[in-house]
């Protein structure tokens, strides 16, 4: 097939689709709501990296075929796609423009004058420039759309678009020793940092309890336990008839009396933790588990859970004989659910609550507006979700957000658009509660707040056009801001501005009718999550109304409005008996310039603010400390160590982003939290500690099994280093035994995983997609070694070309086979990992 190559510096996404007939050219907006498919295929791929010290570009190819032999028009198209965190713009080689559509991330292209136009039967090579390295296929070009300029608001999905795998060394070139390849060898080497432990061996419950005492006796249970229960324990008591529900029969040898299990609520010897617990199995008196509280007895049922047998091994049960007292390391044990930038729905949110609850976590930080989407219902606000939740192709300002991350054209795109009704929000709350998890919702402001300045600017210029009263009442923005600026994502009009008091009347609006809610639900609202972070620097500066409000209040800077304004929000959650919670920013004195060391503001440090601390990249890496130490609480987040949006490494196949570091399972577990004593954290300090959370933002997130197979085994690592105490090998000050106590314990994490709980939920569960990671192989003298970073999984193999399959050879020993031997892991339900491959000569 002939090729007209377009050699281009600069482009992003490209296609086309049959010319439209001028009776289309008066479609009305409803008809964008019907996308059609583009006629067109596109291809991508990276031609090479250009790596220069440690920088650099990325030279990208996009080639467009028609499907069905309609030529391009010379003139009167654009084609739309995002791409994250931007491309270089302008006039194109071959007459062609890319242009920044909106801030954000969607961008298209058109034809310049001079254009000639495609050939039916011919393909388009678009060459273009990332302005630094695209590591990652994050980076790569998603939701792309054709529309016609004679009808603007049909667009047209291009439904035939494949992203290549970069496979040859232009492609795969880094800077040294940043971004490196992980190759088969390094992964076997890095599983060998732990042994294969018999089942005899596994530590019995996850995460590593606090005191265990093993008894010499075992308890038989041929029929469920009869559950006895003290009072305030109705949730617990469900939950464990449940539980041996699934293993057990009601009824069983009437001659044979039921094993007691008492449920109660009483004090834990020693242990000041609501969450303690005391479990003890015994065969003179049953099962027993006590809590401080009734979240205490749930933690109890699930390390007895942990005790039974997997589904697939059959009745009765015998149980080991032990007594057990267990309280967490942290109170608080979190996990940061971002719906806003890509939304899942309640029933991913539900899946994710019985996850953390099943492993111990109790705080779900619910992260619910952003730029690109407000997630939540608010009576009295229908903008926020009529507009601020639905993202789709528009000309018309005022009708919903663009297209980001991948969404394209259409208003109903799944992950694009949607929201919680207030009946959806309780329900997840009581959910929740039933569980002992607390929902922190997330309100982002002042920046990240696009998606609430342009609802309610849409707002405004309804009413004002129909002559309504109150246009103003929760107006965000100033019209009159010439402010230059722009967002880490993009955006140049994203920020609430402090000097409209309307701000601060819409943020009382939104605090009252969500804690409103939580009430309904039962659960009173204790703190709000804020906001707080990435206000871009130039923000406010060149607005009338901020510069007047400077001025009333005497008001020398923007760090000085900054304050002013967190003093307003923190007034109006007080009013609502909460507490402030938000970024470390929320926390931190605003520096005159990008970039430079932040500091502790001493306005709030008695406030009681709680900062979650993210930023512990080079140049901030004890700023959580200095913040603890200055007063405030706070929770761990760093990002190099507890973002699971991270991909797990540099390969090219590796979902994830990349910039902030690199996340594998060891990454996360191997996570001090209160290592660094060494730069200053003081005892004082250290009582600020409240805990760790795991943070997933959606950006690459556009379905279930993706959240599922980032968060997951990851989460896994998290809960234990939120509950179980400090290990001795972090403790340790000698490297060598450190080292010796490291591998012991690793050893027992890895084996435990791969063994008992991934097996228990492939198999009680069965719908959570988690990653399964690539075996590690080698040759050595002759024959080829595999190995997985998780003990317990079924390894398979082929020699023949073929990826394996649960029908391929078992892993048994070394492989002694020539050629190409390709190897998988595989889980209880047969779902393959990631396939490694190595030439056995």
């Amino acid at each position: 097939m002939k090729k007209i190559s377009i050699a281009a510096l600069i482009i992003a996404i490209g296609a086309w689709t049959p010319f439209v007939p001028a009776a289309q050219a008066a479609a009305t907006e409803a008809s964008a709501e019907a996308t059609a498919a583009a006629p067109v295929k596109l291809r991508w791929e990276i031609v090479r990296n250009e790596v220069a010290g440690q920088g650099g570009r990325t030279k990208a190819r996009l080639s467009v075929t028609a499907l069905r032999g309609q030529p391009l028009p010379a003139k009167g198209w654009s084609l739309y796609f995002n791409c994250m965190d931007g491309l270089v713009t302008g006039a194109l080689p071959g007459n062609l423009v890319l242009e920044q559509v909106v801030g954000g991330s969607l961008f298209r292209v058109r034809p310049a004058a001079g254009f000639k136009g495609l050939p039916a039967g011919r393909s388009l090579n678009i060459d273009y420039y990332y302005p630094n390295l695209a590591i990652k296929m994050a980076r790569a070009p998603v939701g792309p759309y054709f529309v016609f300029d004679a009808a603007p608001d049909v667009a047209y999905a291009i439904a035939d678009f494949q992203q290549q795998l970069p496979t040859r060394a232009e492609q795969l070139k880094r800077p040294a020793d940043k971004h490196a390849l992980v190759t088969t060898q390094d992964v076997f080497h890095r599983n060998a940092r732990a042994d294969v432990l018999p089942a005899s061996a596994l530590p019995p419950i996850f995460p590593t309890p606090l005191e265990l005492r093993t008894g010499a006796g075992r308890v038989q249970l041929a029929r469920a336990p009869q559950v006895i229960a003290g009072p305030g324990l109705q949730n617990e008591t469900a939950a464990a008839r449940a539980l041996f529900a699934r293993y057990l029969p009601q009824q069983g040898d009437a001659n044979r009396a039921p094993v007691p299990l008492r449920l109660r609520i009483a004090a834990v010897g020693g242990q000041s933790s609501p969450e303690a617990y005391e479990l003890t199995i015994n065969s003179d008196d049953g099962i027993n588990i006590t809590g401080n509280t009734a979240a205490g007895v749930a933690r109890g049922l699930q390390s007895l859970h942990d005790l039974l047998p997997l589904p697939s091994q059959a009745a009765p049960i015998d149980l080991p004989e032990l007594e057990v007292t267990d309280a967490p390391r942290f109170a608080y044990r979190g996990f940061q659910l971002d719906v806003a930038r890509n939304f899942q729905p309640k029933a991913v949110v539900l899946k994710t609550l019985d996850l953390m609850a099943a492993y111990k976590l109790n705080k779900l930080h619910f992260h619910i507006t952003d730029d690109e989407g407000w997630r939540l219902e608010i009576a009295g606000l229908p903008e926020l979700t009529t507009i601020g939740a639905v993202r789709g192709h528009s000309t018309k300002e005022g009708v919903r957000l663009p297209p980001t991350y991948g969404s394209g054209p259409r208003a109903d795109d799944p992950h694009g658009s949607g929201y919680y009704t207030r009946a959806d929000y309780i329900e997840i709350l009581r959910y929740a509660a039933a569980r002992h998890i607390e929902v922190i919702p997330e309100i982002e402001m002042p920046g990240h707040a696009r998606a609430a300045v342009k609802a309610m600017e849409a707002r405004y210029h309804r009413m004002q056009a129909a002559g309504e009263q109150g246009a103003a009442k929760y107006l965000l923005n100033d019209f009159d801001d010439r402010s230059v600026y722009k967002s880490p994502q993009e955006y140049t009009d994203h920020v609430i501005n402090p000097g409209l008091e309307s701000s601060y009347v819409f943020i009382e609006q939104v605090v009252a009718q969500i804690a409103a809610l939580h009430r309904e639900a039962g659960v009173p609202l204790k703190t709000m999550h804020m906001g707080g972070d990435e206000l871009p620097h130039g923000a406010w500066e060149q607005s009338p109304v901020s510069r007047a409000l400077m001025q009333k209040e005497k008001l020398t800077s923007t760090a000085d409005l900054w304050d002013y304004f967190y003093n307003r929000v923190d007034g109006i959650l007080r009013k609502h008996g909460m507490f402030a919670s938000g970024w470390e920013e929320m926390g931190a004195r605003r520096s005159a310039q990008e970039g430079a060391q932040q500091l502790p503001n001493p306005r709030f440090t008695q406030r009681g603010f709680s900062l979650y601390v993210w930023n512990n990249t080079p140049g901030n890496e004890d700023f959580a400390y200095r913040l603890a130490n200055a007063g405030y609480d706070i929770v761990l987040a760093p990002v190099t160590n507890m973002y699971l949006d991270m991909a797990a490494n540099g390969n090219p196949e590796e979902p994830g982003v990349n910039w902030g570091a690199y996340v594998e399972l060891d990454t996360v577990y191997d996570f001090k939290p209160l290592a660094m004593t060494s730069a200053g954290l003081t005892e004082a300090g250290r009582r600020h500690i409240r805990g760790i959370e795991a943070t997933l933002f959606s950006e690459t997130i556009r379905d279930a099994s993706r959240l599922d197979y980032l968060m997951m085994p990851r989460l896994l690592a998290v809960a234990e280093r939120a509950w179980a105490a400090d290990p001795a090998w972090a403790q340790e000050s000698d490297a060598t035994r450190a080292a010796a106590l490291h591998r012991a314990a690793w050893s027992g994490f890895v084996n435990v995983l791969g063994q008992r709980v991934l097996p228990r939920l492939d198999l009680e569960r069965g719908d959570v997609a988690y990653r399964i990671a690539p075996p590690g192989m080698v040759v050595e003298g002759g024959k080829v070694l595999v190995n997985h970073v998780l003990p317990g999984l079924t390894l398979r193999y082929t020699t023949d070309g073929t990826l394996p399959t649960v029908q391929s050879k078992p892993v048994t020993g070394p492989i002694t086979a020539k050629g190409v031997i390709q190897a998988a892991a595989f889980d209880r339900t047969g779902r393959a990992g990631l396939v490694a491959r190595i030439v056995n000569r």
